[in-house]
């Protein structure tokens, strides 16, 4: 078991806390804290909705010029929340002292600028597990013969859930949920993290973990359930709640659900009471999502894609014939299959998880390039039919969270566009897969027969973006989500001089100071940098939140 890597890891960051002045223990009640109801969010006694981004990178950035930089355009723009990653695990001792030297500076930061931070304390996803050890059988999602982007580049090199069970010689990717051990050295990594930032009311929330689920890089052992899963948000939110009284909990799942899994954590009718109506309306009962209702939705859907093909000429005619007239076609078939986003075959149900009691809100992400959320409608689009799941996945994800009575942020949202695909990696690959003319990857996982050979056409063209951004801000505003977060911000024009994280080079000539070197944040295919219509639409979409609050 090679444990002295966590040690020092933990060791390290204990050494830099020493430094900080002890803390006294502020209450909840504090105004500057964002607290969490039914009702929302609130903070300095006003409600609290808004459009958010992601920078998972921040930390790494070695300038605080940039760092301020980054901050000021993106309070500029309206955004109110961001996202980053409060870890960067490793397995030998970095060079430059611990990675963390920045996350205090971004902190602080962001107090200035106005804008509260999410703090992420663990990923679920970390491919590179598998092309640095021996012991490790290689997975398929990782290509030895592609060279790697430097680490801290991409989401997933931060370190994370397979690295723990890695260096606790285990094999199974859910031991990181079971394992005693792994489970007292994370809370160890989190009390440290947790208390330093204790008073912070930048700090938005404690995020357990990205996309926790039973599959990882590593297997996944048969006993692995969607009990195991919320049991571990239980005890993780447990602790983080006995230590800090002052930051929401929140869980950072995918928003996957099981419609027909046994519960922990069961709503019952005096567990998530409505808000009283208005006067004059009826009080709404707000029911979870259930299998019945998720197959009657998906029917109703192609209907209505069936009968605006047929008015435009362009209905996809492929069943069979008989006396002159079209029967079984497959624009009439529906799957009684749920899929995996709400069959509990991912190990998650965030409904569950949500209606933990010290989870103060929930999350999900909408990747629809990585995740199917509804089978493809054979009269749609490649794109379209991305943006249309996506679009009903928030509505039921919204009425999800309603069932329980907390709020819930659609923590990750994203396109890859035609223009970005040469750096769009998965979230548990190593290398981009269509970084050559002649690279094909197979399509997004999740239904059974949607899987297929993709081309640069099934992918957004920068219009398609626009308009699917649109979308999302308006029906997670008109949904009633919390918060909406995009995923994720770019910047050009970023001066790099550490060996921290190597960024994409842009241009040695004309540097800001000596030795630096002016490059671009990371990109896994899902940056808007030099991308204003975006960044406008994230503008005018957090203005729209504001005024709902």
């Amino acid at each position: 078991m090679r444990l002295f890597p966590f040690f020092w890891l933990v060791a390290s960051i204990c050494s830099c806390l020493a430094a900080a002045p002890p803390r006294a223990i502020a209450k909840r009640g504090s105004s500057s804290f964002v607290s969490s109801s039914s009702a929302g969010f609130s903070v300095n006694g006003s409600p609290l909705r808004f459009v958010g981004t992601n920078l998972y990178w921040l930390p790494t950035l070695d300038s605080n010029d940039d760092i301020w930089n980054m901050l000021k355009n993106i309070s500029d723009t309206g955004i109110k929340v961001i996202r980053i990653w409060a870890f960067n695990d490793v397995d030998t001792i970095p060079e430059n002292g611990t990675w963390f030297q920045n996350l205090t500076t971004v902190i602080q930061m962001a107090e200035q600028q106005g804008l509260y931070v999410i703090m992420s304390l663990t990923n679920n996803w970390y491919p590179f597990v598998n092309t640095t050890t021996a012991t490790s059988t290689p997975s398929p999602d990782v290509l030895a013969t592609v060279t790697s982007p430097p680490r801290n580049t991409l989401s997933n090199d931060y370190g994370g859930m397979d690295l723990y069970v890695n260096q606790f010689g285990l094999q199974n990717h859910d031991a990181f949920y079971t394992s005693n051990e792994i489970l007292t050295a994370f809370q160890n990594y989190t009390q440290q993290i947790v208390l330093r930032y204790l008073n912070s009311p930048a700090v938005f929330s404690w995020e357990l973990a990205n996309d926790a689920r039973c599959n990882g890089t590593l297997p996944t052992s048969p006993t692995c359930t969607t009990q195991t899963i919320t049991q571990w948000h239980a005890e993780m939110a447990a602790f983080i709640a006995s230590i800090d009284s002052n930051h929401i909990v929140s869980a950072g799942t995918s928003g996957f659900q099981c419609t027909d899994c046994p519960k922990l954590y069961p709503i019952t009718p005096t567990a998530s009471p409505t808000p009283s109506p208005a006067p004059g309306k009826k009080r709404n009962k707000v029911t979870p999502l259930t299998k019945e209702q998720i197959i009657r939705q998906r029917a109703e859907s192609r209907r209505q894609n069936r009968a605006a093909a047929k008015r435009a000429g362009t209905l996809k005619e492929d069943g069979v014939r008989i006396r002159g007239r079209w029967v079984s076609t497959a624009t009439r078939e529906v799957s009684s299959s749920i899929g995996p986003t709400t069959d509990g075959s991912t190990g998650v149900d965030s409904q569950d998880i949500l209606n933990i009691p010290n989870i103060g809100f929930g999350s999900f992400q909408v990747f629809p390039d990585q995740n199917s959320y509804a089978p493809d409608d054979p009269n749609l689009s490649p794109v379209q039919n991305k943006i249309q799941s996506s679009l009903t996945w928030i509505q039921q994800s919204a009425q999800s969270a309603a069932a329980v009575g907390k709020p819930v942020v659609l923590n990750g949202f994203g396109l890859v566009t035609q223009s970005n695909l040469n750096d769009f990696v998965p979230f548990n690959l190593t290398y981009a897969p269509y970084a050559s003319d002649t690279a094909v990857v197979t399509a997004r996982s999740g239904f059974a027969g949607s899987k297929r050979q993709s081309s640069s056409s099934d992918y957004a063209d920068d219009s398609d973006q626009e308009s699917g951004y649109s979308s999302f801000l308006q029906m997670g505003n008109s949904a009633g989500l919390a918060g909406v977060m995009q995923y994720q911000w770019g910047s050009t024009g970023v001066t790099q001089t550490s060996s921290t994280i190597q960024l994409d080079e842009l241009d040695t000539t004309n540097s800001p100071a000596s030795g630096a070197t002016l490059v671009a944040s990371p990109n896994d295919g899902y940056s808007i940098a030099n991308n204003p219509a975006i960044q406008q639409i994230l503008q005018q979409g957090a203005q729209a939140m504001a005024q709902n609050s």
